[in-house]
Formats: C-alpha cells, sequence, structure tokens
C-alpha cells in the first residue's frame, strides 16, 4: 500500500467511534501532550486514537497495513493540519448551526443502523458515557473545517469568461452539454513507404475537402501498396469518439476536414458535416415582481417592522400607489429607487420565504405580510414568463466543473501555506 494514499484513510471518522468499543473518547490520567498547534495541543491519546481507526480502515479495506511508525507519522500529519485548521475556525469565529449539525449526526446514526438521534444517543452512551457528545462535537468539527475550507479555497479560485468559452469548445465541455457532431472518417495504411503513405493521405485529405463520396474516394486512392477505409460515423456524442480524434474534431467549423493523424495503424482524417448542440433546453419559469421591505433597526422594534407594514400593506389595499409607497417606504434601496421592482425573478434567487411567496402569488395581487432573515415584505407578481437560460446554465455548469478541478490543487496548496504560518512544536520521540 502506497503512503500517499494513506490520507483517504486517515481522515477524521465519526463513524469510527461506534465501530469500536475499545476506542477511549477520552484522555487518561496519564495522558502527555505530544505537539503543539497554535494554541491547541495534540494528546497521545489523540494519537493512539487515529492509529486505531486508521488500522480498522485499512483493515475493513483488506488492505495490506505500513509499518506502525508509518501509520503513527501520516496521523500525527492529519491532526496537526486539523487542528491548525481549528485555530483558523476559532479566528473567524465560525459556528455549526443545529439544524446542519442534527443532519450531520442523523446521517452517521443511518450509516450505524439508528434510526433515531435519540436511537443513535443510547447506542453511543452504552459504550461509554458521554461518547454521543464527543461524536457530536466531532461532526461539528469537520462541517466547520469544510465551511472554512469553502471560504478560503474558493475565494483563491479564478475561472475568466474566456476558461468558461474555451471549456465549452473543447470536447469535454462539448461532451458535457451534449454536443454531437457527424463525421466521416478515412484511414490510409499499407506497406508503403511512409513518404508514399503521407502524399497518399494528403491527396485522400484534399479529395475529402470537396466530397463525401468515401466509396469514390477509396477506389481513386488505393493501391496494391495502400489501402483506404472510409467509414460515415454517423451523428454520435463527442464523449463517444475517442479523445484524440474528438479533439481535432472540436477545433473545426462543418465542412472542413482535421489535420493528418498519424498513429501505429496508419494515417487518418475526419470531416466534420454538422455538428448539434442538445435539443433539450433549460425553461425556467421567471417573475417579474416588486415588493417592499421594512427593517428592524436600533430605532424600529420587530413589533414596530411588522406595524409598519401592514399599514402599508392596507394603504395598497385601498388604493395607494405600490410604487410610490416603495419609494418612500422601502428599506431595500436598490429596488426602492424603481418602486420596489427587482425585474425578472428565477426561482431559487431569493431566500426560501420570498421564493415561495413569489412563487405562490397571484399575478397582479399584493402578498399578505411575511417575515425573512431580512424583515417583513410584500410583494407584488406582475407577470410570469418562460426564460430559456440553456446558454447561463451551461456556463454555471463549465465554472462549476473548472472550480471543482482547481479546488483539489488550491486546497493543498492553502493547506501547505496554513501549516507553514501555523505555530508547531512537536515534542520528543514523535518529532
Amino acid at each position: 500500500m502506497k503512503t500517499q494514499n494513506l490520507k483517504k484513510l486517515f481522515k477524521a471518522s465519526a463513524l469510527a467511534i461506534t465501530i469500536s468499543s475499545s476506542m477511549s473518547a477520552f484522555a487518561n490520567p496519564t495522558d502527555q501532550v505530544i505537539a503543539i498547534v497554535g494554541k491547541s495541543a495534540i494528546l497521545k491519546s489523540d494519537l493512539d486514537q487515529g492509529v486505531a481507526e486508521a488500522k480498522h480502515q485499512i483493515q475493513a479495506q483488506k488492505k495490506e497495513a505500513p509499518p506502525q511508525n508509518v501509520i503513527e507519522s501520516q496521523v500525527l500529519n492529519q491532526l496537526i493540519i486539523q487542528n491548525a485548521q481549528l485555530e483558523q475556525v476559532k479566528r473567524f469565529a465560525l459556528q455549526a448551526d443545529e439544524k446542519s449539525l442534527n443532519e450531520a449526526v442523523l446521517k452517521v446514526a443511518n450509516q450505524s443502523g439508528s434510526k433515531s438521534l435519540e436511537e443513535f444517543q443510547e447506542k453511543l452512551d452504552k459504550l461509554a458515557s458521554g461518547t454521543y457528545e464527543v461524536l457530536r462535537a466531532r461532526v461539528a468539527d469537520d462541517l466547520l473545517i469544510q465551511r472554512l475550507r469553502q471560504q478560503q479555497v474558493m475565494s483563491r479560485i479564478k475561472i475568466s469568461d474566456q476558461d468558461v468559452e474555451n471549456f465549452l469548445k473543447s470536447p469535454e465541455g462539448q461532451a458535457a452539454v451534449g454536443s454531437t457532431v457527424h463525421v466521416l472518417h478515412l484511414r490510409i495504411s499499407g506497406d508503403a513507404p511512409a513518404e508514399e503513405l503521407n502524399k497518399t493521405a494528403q491527396a485522400v485529405k484534399t479529395a475529402l475537402n470537396s466530397s463525401n463520396d468515401l466509396k469514390a474516394i477509396e477506389k481513386q486512392f488505393s493501391t496494391a501498396a495502400i489501402k483506404i477505409e472510409g467509414a460515415d460515423m454517423g451523428t454520435r456524442s463527442l464523449s463517444d469518439i475517442p479523445p484524440e480524434l474528438a479533439t481535432r474534431v472540436s477545433v473545426i467549423n462543418p465542412g472542413q476536414t482535421t489535420d493528418l493523424i498519424t498513429v501505429k495503424d496508419g494515417v487518418h482524417v475526419l470531416k466534420l458535416i454538422e455538428r448539434k448542440a442538445n435539443d433539450k433546453r433549460a425553461l425556467v419559469p421567471q417573475f417579474n415582481t416588486r415588493h417592499i421591505l421594512i427593517k428592524a433597526s436600533e430605532v424600529v422594534s420587530p413589533e414596530n417592522a411588522k406595524q409598519m407594514i401592514e399599514s402599508i400593506f392596507n394603504r395598497v389595499q385601498s388604493g395607494d400607489d405600490f410604487a410610490t409607497l416603495a419609494a418612500t417606504y422601502s428599506d431595500d434601496p436598490g429596488s426602492a429607487r424603481d418602486g420596489g421592482s427587482l425585474g425578472w425573478v428565477s426561482p431559487g434567487m431569493m431566500v426560501p420565504e420570498f421564493d415561495k411567496t413569489m412563487q405562490s402569488a397571484e399575478i397582479g395581487k399584493v402578498s399578505q405580510p411575511f417575515e425573512s432573515q431580512f424583515g417583513w415584505h410584500i410583494l407584488q407578481v406582475t407577470d410570469t414568463r418562460q426564460q430559456d437560460m440553456t446558454n447561463e446554465y451551461q456556463k454555471r455548469m463549465a465554472r462549476q466543473i473548472l472550480g471543482e478541478r482547481q479546488f483539489e490543487a488550491e486546497l493543498d496548496s492553502w493547506l501547505r501555506e496554513l501549516r507553514s504560518s501555523t505555530y508547531i512544536e512537536i515534542k520528543g520521540e514523535n518529532k
């Protein structure tokens, strides 16, 4: 088993606590500090537990375990990196919300066969009192580290509009969006000298530029020493074409031929007859929406904010002009200047409370007051439409793919920088 593969095994696993009752979740009285990371300490019991978990995972995967000192070194390194990240979590005062934490712990519970948090807690605490809280704290740490990584690493990823365009034009990008191509393929092979073979291949390419009659080209250029084989590959996804050929096809226009492609089995040339984008369109409902927002503040209590929005709602119902009221009272300056208008809004663009009210609103009717994290709102949908968002979705997908490609590299770089900038002291024989 290669040492570099150990990282995948040594990630903190909350579930590991549930599968080994022999693991101690707490430091014993004779515990000792083996490393200092920033303002936190790594204990010998932390290392022992990490090594035990790593061995359990290696055994579960039926892999050969590396030497003890290698496992200990790798686990200690992972604990150092984990603690360095948790130091940053404290610095930025990140906190896990209860809903996300409960969902994450429940997922671990389900993996261990428990159907509820209560059942899971009872199961764990039978192993050792307080085990459930230890596991919950570890899951919280994992969530906070994930959030820290998203914040720190995503800010380092730079994807330009040109990067997106280049990706969408590439074979991988075109395959991702479902592009199809109709291609003619000719292969020139035989026992003739390379110079003669290439000369014939160039003549075949010239003929293919002006004709799609593969049989005629085969007959015209085939000799006793040179064999010409043609095939209409039909219309197929770029992902179904060998990558070395798909790359050549993706950069030419319909009616053009590729450069000669010399490989072991001969010389190839392809002609692009037609390129089609995926016929599936991303049609999204949109809502022409305007709203009025009243926020609570130092001078406006939450109750007063609610009373104010109710008063404005009643005035609209009595015939007062919505746009005038928005311009006068709304605490959303961006839309207030335009009579409360938010323009065309797609589902998912707004906070859940706003989104739900908007999608269920009757056209032209002002909604009842409702509250979101921003304050109290009323809204009005003046029109709806189905908008083709295919191009936008394709670009968003391309950014996501490119971002995922860069994330691991940027994460490794950030972790190296974090470790080098963090105070680390390894004690005694663990150095």
